[in-house]
């Protein structure tokens, strides 16, 4: 008596079928968490607007509006301003988990140079060091 798994031809056919199903699914897998994953990520980046001259860090901010971006997790995040596509400067900050009833900024003038210190966001603040790398203006 031989059974099915006994026959050698049988049973190839049978693994490099199920291989193949296998694969097909761990595509589809992979293809729908590719796409889903980007939904479940949450928003570090913001548009705020400049509205006079100032410096942060190293760099000298031009009126007009700057795209916002933090990484990292915790309390310690890197902050990176960019402006038409180009990064203009990137620092370190603390974010502060707040709710800011105004949104803006907070600068300091010293010797009649506004510096940048704060930006303030609906549910968050983030605090500037002076610490900074300039991007290409």
């Amino acid at each position: 008596m031989v059974y099915f798994s006994q026959c050698p031809t049988r049973q190839g056919n049978w693994w490099a079928l199920e291989d193949t199903r296998m694969k097909r699914f761990f595509g589809f897998a992979m293809m729908l968490t590719l796409l889903v994953a980007p939904a479940f990520a949450g928003k570090n980046s913001q548009t705020v607007n400049v509205p006079t001259a100032m410096k942060v860090g190293s760099a000298d901010l031009t009126p007009g509006d700057y795209n916002v971006t933090w990484t990292g997790s915790g309390p310690e995040v890197q902050v990176t301003l960019t402006r038409n596509k180009k990064v203009i400067v990137t620092l370190p900050a603390k974010l502060v988990e707040q709710n800011n009833k105004n949104e803006g900024l907070d600068m300091n003038t010293q010797g009649g140079v506004q510096t940048l210190q704060a930006i303030r966001l609906r549910n968050m603040s983030l605090i500037l060091e002076s610490t900074a790398s300039s991007g290409s203006k």
